[in-house]
């Protein structure tokens, strides 16, 4: 064989190969990684437990909410005693 004949021949041997690796990466790629079905799975779990934590922050809040209610209502119920017998003494 001449040499071109010899080097496009060797050319095309590598250019085959190349494609070929090339080709088994990407499919090794697509098993490796997971589908778009996999993924719109996993965006809705990820968004649930989001979810679920926005929820539990806002019953702690609702829970310190209602005791400090609570603590207002007796504070008042105090002061309107207090204010009930301040009252009944300056009067007799």
């Amino acid at each position: 064989m001449s040499r071109p004949v010899m080097l496009v021949s060797l050319l095309l041997i590598l250019v085959i190969t190349s494609q070929f690796e090339w080709r088994q990466q990407l499919v090794s790629d697509a098993y490796t990684t997971p589908n778009e079905s996999q993924k719109q799975q996993q965006i809705p779990h990820r968004e649930e437990g989001v979810k679920e934590k926005i929820i539990l922050s806002q019953e702690k809040s609702i829970q310190r909410l209602t005791e400090l209610v609570r603590d207002l209502k007796e504070l008042l119920q105090q002061c309107q005693r207090n204010n009930e017998t301040s009252n009944g003494a300056f009067s007799s």
